[in-house]
């Protein structure tokens, strides 16, 4: 049944998909990359909120909350906060410059060469960071949830061109090449909104899932007495775990929201291609608002799935000394039926092939867009540069593939994840956002802090000795990166002062869409900003 249900929706996802797009243009640049700038609000939202939503999310996170409690919820309730600027502020500017990708943007503001080193880094990031961690924390979860150990039968150790593989490893390494070679297919053939479609689809049914797990998990805890009786019997075994405030000891202590965790969520919210190449695509500025905001009242209900499931793990395994990663899949296991465990399966198969596909869409647009047409084929034609686009994914996911399984070992992917992005994170959105408010600041000045920033944070965690130094100095690395960012900020703005640009840069109108804002944009940001200090109020235990 597991296997039976895991099948059937995956192939409803597919066919599904390829009906509603199966007329789609492609062969031009803005049909691949842009879904033709044709999306609506729904599926801008539905496509932002799964491509979020991978098992890097879902297992990760859930592991953190295994660990830390409620306190983690910060990277899904404050990313609301992220989600309104994104609507109000950055949007609008993006879509006016008719951009493609954020390298255009600051070749448009800067120069070539901030456009090329920021590609760079994207480019590198996305490659042997972004990528192998989606199939590495896929992998894992999904061998937890089907059992594949025991599916496969490989229990014992098997020998593989002469050496000998441990059952896990085994089947790491083909879990890993099995959705590699799925994903590869997807966004081999399809665009952009090919993905969102498959995204939205995929998206309601990740809801859905989503709850059943908390909804059974709660069941579980209260031996099949209800939700109601779960949840308190929660509250009083686990109270240090429902705290929304987070102490010294947690990944997220409270200070650190108003730092880095902060910072890195409006990266990751506000300029990060690979999540806002969806709203790129928008067929109006409006539709584009309405999608990230719905994005943002639908992260509200994130805790949900993403945190409690985790609370919940750790009431029922903690004794069992299970690790963080493991917690989510073990649960899903655990307490669903086992058709039901095969259809949630099959969700997060989608939602590893969209975030999978939403990276190697966003890589291929910034190789064909930032190198191959401004380096490698200026001339070539859109239909040359969507072909050389088509090759780099297969070759950019041939080699993720190799790398995600040496990811094995991490305690938390999650952290990980977090630790690895802030070292280009920090810097790009530094040089956007001084890029945006200050039209004197010249190119060698966001060039330099680029270069800057990326030698600060790379310094402090990969030279031994000055981790320690730093720590005693910060505490905490969320608070030395908004050290960073804010001497990047000075940096650019001393610079400005001292030698400034000739003259003020000025955004110039380069898009087909209406621009016109969505008129209820002020009011649906209040109430969604009042919601996250409600949630956060309702949880909040400063003596814990």
């Amino acid at each position: 049944m597991t296997l039976l249900s895991f099948l059937a929706f995956t192939l409803f996802a597919a066919f599904l998909t390829f009906l509603i797009t199966r007329r789609d243009e492609k062969s031009s640049s803005d049909g691949f990359f842009l879904g033709g700038r044709s999306l609506t609000f729904p599926v801008i939202a539905g496509s932002l909120l799964l491509t979020n939503l991978s098992t890097e999310q879902m297992v990760g996170l859930n592991g953190a909350a295994y660990k830390d409690g409620l306190a983690v919820m910060a990277w899904e309730v404050v990313a609301v906060i992220s989600l309104v600027l994104m609507a109000a502020f950055f949007l609008p500017r993006f879509l006016k410059a008719g951009i493609t990708t954020v390298p255009q943007f600051l070749e448009n503001r800067f120069d070539k060469s901030t456009q090329t080193l920021t590609n760079m880094i994207f480019l590198l990031a996305y490659g042997f960071l972004l990528i192998p961690i989606i199939l590495y924390s896929g992998a894992v979860g999904l061998s937890q949830m089907l059992d594949l150990k025991n599916l496969t039968g490989i229990t014992e150790p098997i020998n593989f061109l002469g050496n000998t593989v441990q059952p896990d490893t085994a089947i790491l390494w083909g879990t890993v090449f099995l959705i590699g070679i799925m994903g590869s297919l997807y966004s081999r053939f399809g665009g952009l909104k090919t993905l969102a479609t498959l995204d939205t689809i995929n998206g309601v049914g990740l809801l859905v899932g989503g709850f059943m797990i908390a909804w059974f998990g709660l069941n579980r805890v209260a031996d099949g007495n209800g939700i109601a009786e779960g949840w308190k019997i929660l509250k009083e075994s686990n109270p240090e775990h429902l705290n929304s405030i987070g102490t010294p000891q947690t990944s997220v202590p409270f200070s650190t929201l108003f730092t880095g965790v902060a910072l890195l969520n409006f990266f990751y919210w506000c300029t990060n291609q690979q999540i806002i190449q969806r709203t790129f695509g928008a067929s109006s500025l409006a539709e584009g608002q309405k999608g990230v905001l719905l994005t943002g009242a639908l992260k509200l209900l994130g805790p949900v799935y993403l945190v409690i499931p985790g609370i919940i793990a750790y009431h029922l395994f903690a004794k069992d000394g299970i690790g963080n990663d493991q917690a989510y899949g073990t649960l899903v296991r655990e307490v669903l039926p086992p058709q039901l465990t095969g259809f949630f399966a099959a969700v997060m198969v989608g939602a590893i092939l969209s975030s999978f596909n939403a990276a190697l869409n966003s890589t291929s647009a910034l190789f064909s867009i930032g190198l191959y047409h401004h380096v490698i084929n200026p001339k070539g034609s859109e239909q040359q540069m969507v072909r050389a686009a088509k090759i780099f994914v297969v070759t950019i996911a041939i080699a993720a593939m190799f790398v995600a399984p040496l990811l094995a070992g991490q305690s938390s992917i999650f952290a990980y994840l977090q630790d690895m992005n802030a070292i280009y994170f920090i810097p790009i959105f530094a040089v956007v956002v001084v890029g945006m408010l200050h039209p004197r600041v010249p190119a060698p000045a966001a060039f330099w802090a680029l270069v800057l920033g990326l030698v600060m944070i790379g310094v402090k965690y990969f030279v031994p000795g000055v981790a320690p130094l730093v720590d005693g100095v910060f505490r905490y690395n969320f608070h030395f990166l908004g050290f960073v960012f804010a001497t990047l900020i000075v940096f650019m703005l001393v610079w400005g002062a001292v030698a400034p640009r000739a003259t003020p840069w000025k955004l110039e109108t380069s898009t087909p869409i209406d621009m016109t804002p969505w008129k209820g944009l002020k009011w649906a940001s209040v109430v969604l900003i009042a919601l996250v200090l409600a949630i956060y109020a309702s949880f909040a235990s400063f003596g814990s």
